[in-house]
């Protein structure tokens, strides 16, 4: 059984029969374009910062009730934004969330716990360990996605070791995500879940 099936936060990425070898190229464009104008590590810092501050401020100006039915659903949907993107940029699909996130990547959050002022500040600090990890698998997939990218230029696909590698590591911080923004009070687990679920294909071998 997959720990999908027991954790609140789900996430699926139909994967590509060919991959597009110019979408590798347009990776590399936008990734040098963000790279000139901001510094990434202060924006990763300040998301991390912002989150469970805004989410604290939410909870202390509306209560937990008209946070939960309120102010997560619209966070719920950035969130799948930010997911989607980061979907695009590991070789999960070649579908750009320039509309509808929706299209890159299903995020599915069943929204719970009681939320308070306090817990989501505590995030901060709780929410460090999983981050901790998730840095240094960050690290792995940002090499591992160069070498995703030669071989989709040379075969139009990757390695399933590879792409289930990225599923996890993808997976992971969508978990983290909806932890550190008071989505769900579960803990994200430590556990990089590469299994199947509904939205991912069996790949098919190549051609070449």
């Amino acid at each position: 059984m997959s720990i999908e099936d027991n954790y609140p936060v789900r996430l699926s990425v139909e994967r590509p029969e060919r991959f597009d070898r110019s979408q590798v190229f347009l990776r590399l464009l936008i990734l040098i374009a963000i790279s000139i104008v901001a510094a990434f590590a202060w924006l990763l810092t300040l998301a991390y910062l912002a989150l469970p501050i805004a989410a604290a401020a939410f909870i202390s100006r509306d209560g937990a009730d008209k946070f939960r039915t309120a102010t997560a659903p619209r966070l719920r949907r950035w969130l799948h934004w930010v997911v989607a993107f980061d979907s695009y940029f590991t070789f999960l699909s070649d579908r750009m969330p320039t509309e509808k996130p929706e299209e890159t990547a299903t995020f599915e959050v069943t929204l719970g716990g009681q939320p308070t002022t306090g817990s989501a500040l505590m995030r901060l600090l709780t929410s460090i360990p999983s981050a901790f990890v998730l840095a240094l698998l960050s690290i792995a997939a940002t090499i591992t996605a160069f070498v995703a990218g030669v071989f989709i230029l040379l075969r139009e696909d990757y390695p399933d070791a590879l792409y289930r590698f990225h599923l996890g590591v993808v997976r992971w911080g969508a978990r983290l995500l909806a932890y550190h923004s008071s989505l769900v009070d579960a803990y994200p687990p430590f556990d990089l879940d590469m299994g199947d679920n509904p939205g991912t294909r069996t790949p098919q071998p190549s051609n070449a």
